[in-house]
């Protein structure tokens, strides 16, 4: 296994040729990002075929430079995101001891790539800690510059082969330990939000959400995640082009363009502030009624979709 302080960077792309250009030239505006090793996995359409927006992003990634070296693999059967997230992070993680993942709906701060190997560097040997992830999307002021709390988010994050060995893909039997601890309440952010209906729905085949069931492993496992007190990467995949995210801005952040410092917290336990601050942001915004405005201010905009 490869022991590499420039971690390697897994980018998933699949049919918009804008956002992954987008992201590409972002990255690139890391000066870590011509010491990186880039692995694109291209994703296809279900019935095998390109469509012209896959074309283009294919075309796309085979002339991207600015990278130490650039790996391709382009899918001829679809995969879907939470199946590739799956395979590719396994895959890397066989031969590196660490990874950063992206998703082509993002954009990185300048200073992404730096704080995502600090941050990997500094706490990879810390058996508590099995998740970086770089996006804050609460924008609250309060937070401190990053902290640790169990949940590990999935807009431009980390992790090392130590810690990715605790995923369980197996949606049925996470939940039924969530269920059989009686730690509902507590996986629900003390129930300001349903990652358990999201669990459920995943097994019930209504999401394919990789992200929920690596939540739930790692939830299980008393493992945090060090996340970032100010947002190193904006989602732009609410614009209605993605197949996981919805129209609305609901998880904006504003891209924090300064760099990030990492200092090893300790003790290495899970900030009740933070927590507590995560929990009033759901709560304000994913209650019954705060979900009831939304919609109606959505709906006068003209937005049908979500």
């Amino acid at each position: 296994m490869i022991e590499n302080t420039f971690a390697p960077i897994i980018l998933f792309v699949y049919n918009r040729p804008v956002h992954t250009q987008r992201l590409i030239e972002s990255l690139k505006t890391n000066k870590e990002a011509a010491q990186s090793h880039l692995h694109i996995y291209a994703d296809i359409s279900p019935d095998g075929m390109p469509t012209p927006a896959i074309k283009e992003v294919r075309k796309y990634i085979h002339n991207i430079t600015g990278f130490k070296n650039i790996d391709i693999i382009e899918r001829t059967q679809h995969f879907g995101l939470a199946n590739n997230v799956i395979d590719a992070v396994s895959s890397v993680l066989t031969y590196f001891d660490r990874v950063i993942v992206l998703e082509d709906d993002l954009i990185v701060s300048p200073y992404f790539l730096q704080f995502m190997n600090d941050a990997l560097e500094t706490y990879k040997n810390e058996p508590k800690v099995g998740h970086i992830q770089a996006c804050e999307y609460t924008q609250n002021p309060k937070l401190p510059e990053t902290f640790l709390i169990k949940f590990p988010g999935s807009w431009g994050w980390g992790t090392w082969s130590r810690a990715w060995k605790y995923f369980n893909p197996n949606g049925a039997e996470l939940l039924k330990k969530i269920q059989d601890r009686h730690l509902s309440y507590a996986f629900d952010f003390n129930g300001s939000y349903k990652y358990t209906r999201m669990l459920r729905r995943q097994i019930e085949g209504k999401n394919d959400s990789w992200a929920i069931r690596w939540n739930a492993s790692l939830f299980l496992s008393d493992i945090l995640s060090l996340n970032a007190g100010c947002s190193l990467v904006q989602n732009k995949g609410f614009d209605g082009t993605g197949t996981n995210c919805g129209a609305g801005g609901d998880f904006s952040s504003q891209l924090y363009t300064k760099p990030l410092p990492v200092i090893k917290i300790d003790p290495i336990t899970e900030n009740n502030e933070a927590r507590e601050y995560m929990r009033q942001y759901y709560h304000s915004n994913y209650s019954f009624w705060a979900r009831v405005k939304r919609r109606i201010k959505r709906t006068l905009k003209g937005d049908w979709r979500a």
